[in-house]
């Protein structure tokens, strides 16, 4: 059963019955019919605003709950069955982004004559190349969303700036604008008017409402609207632990340090202890920590802080008391969120990409493990020493700095540093990562890491395995076929099959639908500047079938097609 504790207005009184409007302390949330399969799925995302809830499920589905107050439905629950990747309710408006990279949006600022009704805004882009999406933020009004290529759009209300554009002219628009290219990460509190934009130098930009200090620009701006995105100064860059830690300091009106000392003047928080999740809502802000603490402050006017009181507002942080949580599982797999005036803690483990899901499988398979390492208690843990060199920085060092911190942990704990490293998911132990994120590619993700092998693989000893194809030799390394392929896996794991045989018949592939196939191996995706034709829709699906490909996760064949139907 998931794990989902809830507290603040209570907006689902056909899920807590018999409870008040308020409910003052976490309580434990149980789905309606709970044993629908649907329903044994575990819980991906949780995203809420003032008008409606979404609950997001790892299968790809989703469950919307409609505040009891705006709707006629009874009960108010609507099932989302898209494949989406992940949700984002702002305060009147709501975007669902697919595991495709499509992103369908409704609201009053989105579309108009139908409020209800959600819209395709890919095909909105003008530009056909930039229609593949890969985050999504629900402000206010406004919707805000990051293309493959590193472009930020925004379409919505404008009304504060929060577009970047002068208000007086662009007041809203119904079509995505580009709003600024070069973007790694895209930030908005819960139904703010506000946006933070980090581009890939790690500078931060701001536009939107800021009349309390919402952007971190100082006293000197007195403007309550910046409509322009302007460079945030002064940011220490330790602090990027997660750009939102600006929005809770602005929320409660502290800096970094002081709210350290805060918590630990008020022995709330410990020099061993770690935040590991934290939300920022309309009003209020929670912070989780390694020590199993939930630590709150702000508005509490809903009961969202969950103290158990009737206090409106905690200018201090404070502890909130917890009901025990589910036995014999990691506090790090718990996160937190904190909607409009409500609030939830839920359980989740780890959640990867297919390519990040790949990697992990194949650290845990030995046969091909060529690097190995001593642990504290004399024991050895093996890795991929072809996935070290490109997942460790650039520096014949860092095989000898990674082994010194390997050795003085435990099995356990080393077999965390490298599923972490392989990943680069630091969720799986905050603590641990803090510890090899000096040595590592810590902000490249792996698909990038991925194409830098496709690219950068000089060395022809780690292409061990031979493609043959018109008389025309491609190398790859097994380790790369195996994560991708269920024909060379069957192949290469087998105790049985000779594995130095080639697989020659590639004789209805063309030239450009194998490079196609080739580059998408490595880093699940399509070349920008190919152009998919239906011939080559066509060869790719002989491939497909002959590499035994279906059961992959974006599937090639899907790609394909929404590229098709994007590029016409």
């Amino acid at each position: 059963m998931n794990e989902i504790l809830f507290f603040g207005l209570n907006e689902f009184p056909k899920l807590f019955k018999n409870e008040p409007n308020s409910i003052k302390k976490p309580i434990q949330f149980k789905f309606e019919n709970e044993n629908e399969n649907e329903n044994e799925k575990q819980i991906k995302q949780i995203s809420s605003g003032y008008f409606s809830t979404i609950f997001l499920f790892k299968n790809g589905k989703a469950i919307e709950y409609l505040n009891e107050n705006d709707s006629n439905q009874n009960p108010p629950k609507i099932q989302i069955e898209e494949n989406i990747q992940k949700v984002s309710v702002g305060y009147q408006n709501e975007a669902i982004l697919t595991i495709e990279g499509n992103v369908f949006a409704k609201g009053e600022d989105i579309n108009p004559k139908n409020t209800n009704k959600f819209i395709n805004i890919s095909s909105l882009i003008e530009d056909t190349n930039d229609r593949i999406f890969q985050d999504i933020v629900s402000g206010d009004s406004s919707i805000y969303l990051l293309t493959s290529n590193q472009n930020v759009y925004g379409i919505g209300s404008n009304e504060k700036g929060q577009l970047g554009f002068d208000y007086k002219t662009l007041s809203k628009t119904e079509k995505p604008i580009l709003i600024m290219k070069n973007v790694s990460k895209i930030f908005s509190g819960i139904s703010s008017a506000h946006i933070f934009l980090l581009n890939s130098n790690q500078e931060l930009f701001g536009c939107g409402y800021t009349e309390y200090g919402q952007l971190g620009l100082g006293k000197s701006s007195r403007a309550t609207k910046i409509q322009k995105l302007t460079k945030i100064q002064n940011i220490p860059k330790e602090n990027f632990i997660h750009v939102e830690i600006i929005d809770i300091m602005d929320l409660a009106k502290m800096k970094m340090k002081i709210l350290m000392n805060l918590l630990k003047s008020n022995h709330l928080f410990e020099n061993d202890d770690n935040i590991l999740d934290f939300s920022v809502g309309n009003l209020h802000t929670l912070i989780l920590t390694s020590k199993s603490k939930l630590i709150g402050f702000g508005g509490n006017f809903s009961s969202q802080l969950g103290t158990g009181d009737t206090t409106n507002y905690q200018s201090i942080p404070i502890q909130i008391k917890l009901p025990k949580l589910r036995f014999n599982e990691e506090i790090s797999n718990y996160h937190i969120y904190c909607g409009f005036n409500k609030s939830f803690l839920y359980y989740s483990p780890p959640s990867f990409s297919n390519l990040e899901e790949d990697l992990i499988k194949l650290f845990r398979r030995k046969e091909f493990c060529n690097i190995s390492f001593k642990t504290k208690n004399g024991e050895i843990i093996s890795a991929h020493k072809l996935i070290l060199k490109y997942r460790l920085k650039q520096n014949e060092n860092q095989i000898e700095k990674l082994q010194e911190i390997i050795s003085t942990k435990s099995i356990k704990e080393s077999n965390q540093i490298f599923e972490m490293i392989y990943s680069n998911n630091s969720i799986i132990n905050p603590i641990l990562y803090s510890e090899i994120k000096e040595i590592i590619n810590s902000n490249e993700k792996i698909e990038e890491t991925m194409k830098r092998i496709y690219y950068l693989n000089e060395n022809e000893n780690e292409k061990d395995f031979i493609i043959e194809r018109k008389e025309k030799q491609y190398k790859f390394p097994k380790l790369i076929l195996i994560m991708r392929s269920e024909l060379y896996r069957g192949m290469f794991l087998s105790v049985t099959n000779d594995t130095s045989n080639k697989v020659t018949d590639y004789s209805e592939l063309s030239n450009k639908s194998f490079q196609i196939f080739e580059y998408w191996i490595y880093s699940n995706q399509i070349k920008n500047e190919i152009k998919i034709t239906q011939e080559i829709i066509e060869e790719i699906q002989i491939g497909i079938d002959y590499f035994q490909l279906n059961q992959t996760n974006p599937n090639l064949f899907d790609l394909l097609i929404n590229k098709f139907n994007n590029q016409n």
